[in-house]
């Protein structure tokens, strides 16, 4: 007679014999949404059936999820959100994953349970946010999706990311048309005596963005070794501002140009008065660039000058960020490797960078041309 196995612990699950022959394992998990439910496995004999158990309640003990019944999308999609997301990404991340989630992923897929989610599913989902938005809003929500599901084939709810296997849509790249240098410098002559000079000249000279030249602090400058520190940016989500990390989480220190120090020394004593005058309703709080109480710039604020004196100065008005474009511009007309500019401006990836080098590029090989016109037209 065989011996009697010892009874399970609670907890731990049962194994019971069926009528069929094969033996039936029940486990207590976790599911993607934080319940409990009981999860069955089988299995031809008594062995085979315990092993399952014990890899159900290894992955329940390491706190992932097995759902009894394969997750729809609009049960995994929250859940993504808020354990893997929020604790993980930054706050804008998040926001954005949020909204294409709430707006187009959930309303179109919602119901399609993970495992069922097949390629042609993904096709119409892009084909429809194609129609209802633009091709950029259809691409990001391809690469929410994309994400997601990533995540959960890592939870090992699913064994392959459909998303993956569809090619998302190609917007028309935004043509870029920053100012010329012509047009920089008479911007800059009309801006000389406007509280935020400082500002704009570290936006064209250095090609910051409008978050980390707001989160710029002074302890981040070092006027008389010339060098700048980018640590971080000063955003406003959600009707308050908060100190973030620099797009990319790419800190970086690069050299001041010499043309940023004057303005710079010349804002620091500009802001030593206002400390003054404001007495005790100043608010310390080490930024750059501060209203007349020592609070952080709205970053809106920033770009309302900046297309203030750009109108006034007759030019036409361009985004702050094409500022940004404008230096990475001059950089590459200057000879600068594209490797470099790529460190100076923080762009993650070198193809950002090359998009504006080849664009130079084609500038330099028109010129060129020209000279092979003239060089033949004299010899005929």
């Amino acid at each position: 007679m065989a011996p009697k196995r010892k009874r399970n612990p609670n907890g731990a699950g049962t194994i019971t014999k069926r009528a069929d022959g094969r033996y039936q394992a029940a486990v207590y998990v976790l599911q993607p949404d934080g319940t409990r439910a009981r999860k069955f496995a089988y299995g031809k004999t008594w062995d085979e059936c315990d092993r399952k158990r014990h890899e159900l309640l290894a992955r329940d003990r390491n706190g992932i999820p097995t759902p009894t019944r394969s997750a729809k999308l609009s049960e995994w999609l929250p859940y993504w959100l808020e354990q893997v997301v929020r604790p993980r990404r930054k706050l804008s991340t998040y926001d954005k994953y949020e909204s294409h989630v709430r707006l187009y992923l959930v309303p179109l897929l919602g119901s399609k349970r993970l495992e069922s989610l097949g390629v042609a599913d993904v096709r119409r989902f892009l084909t429809a946010v194609e129609k209802r938005t633009t091709p950029a809003t259809a691409k990001e929500s391809h690469r929410v999706l994309r994400t997601a599901l990533s995540a959960a084939c890592r939870e090992e709810l699913i064994t392959r990311n459909v998303a993956k296997l569809v090619e998302p849509p190609r917007p028309r790249s935004r043509e870029l048309s920053p100012w010329s240098l012509d047009e920089t410098l008479t911007f800059l002559a009309a801006a000389r005596t406007d509280p935020l000079y400082a500002a704009f000249v570290l936006a064209i000279a250095m090609g910051l963005r409008r978050g980390e030249i707001v989160g710029l602090r002074w302890e981040n400058i070092d006027l008389e070794n010339r060098v700048l520190a980018v640590q971080g940016q000063t955003q406003r989500r959600r009707g308050v501002l908060y100190d973030d990390d620099p797009k990319g989480r790419r800190r970086r220190v690069v050299p001041l140009p010499a043309m940023c120090v004057a303005p710079l020394r010349w804002h620091r004593m500009r802001q030593a008065a206002a400390r003054e005058r404001a007495g005790a309703a100043w608010q310390e709080s080490g930024y750059v660039f501060t209203t007349r109480t020592g609070r952080p710039v709205e970053p809106r604020n920033l770009y309302r000058s900046f297309t203030r004196v750009a109108e006034n100065a007759g030019l036409r008005v361009i985004r702050l960020h094409d500022a940004r474009h404008g230096c990475a511009t001059l950089l590459t007309a200057a000879g600068v490797a594209p490797r470099v500019v790529m460190e100076i401006l923080g762009h993650s990836q070198i193809s950002i960078t090359m998009d504006v080098y080849t664009h130079v590029v084609q500038d330099t090989q028109r010129e060129a041309i020209s000279h092979m016109d003239r060089l033949l037209r004299r010899r005929r």
